[in-house]
């Protein structure tokens, strides 16, 4: 009977052991995953604040213009820009268009 009793809790302690590993090994899985997408939004979330910070007002723009373009840069009317499109072996010249979504 103690034979039995020993076997039946080496039998118990070795299936916990596995289940344990198992989970475990699982919710490594979701925390390396999860830190991936939390490394790849933090990459983007500085991109994109980078960008709102140096080119979120118009003032900036000008400044930044008048600091390091002087007279290089012109402004330009919407209408006189165009599109060259190529595509099947044909040109094309278009207007621009602003389309809202």
């Amino acid at each position: 009977m103690k034979r039995f009793a020993l076997a039946a809790v080496i039998f118990f302690l070795v299936l916990s052991t596995a289940i344990i590993k198992n989970t475990t090994k699982q919710i490594e899985d979701e925390i390396f995953t999860t830190k991936e997408n939390i490394r790849v939004l933090k990459s983007e979330f500085e991109n994109i604040s980078l960008e709102y910070d140096y080119l979120s007002s118009a003032e900036r723009l000008l400044e930044y213009q008048s600091r390091y373009f002087e007279n290089d840069l012109i402004q330009k009317n919407i209408n006189d820009i165009k599109i060259y499109n190529i595509s099947d072996d044909k040109n094309k010249i278009q207007n621009f268009k602003i389309i809202k979504e």
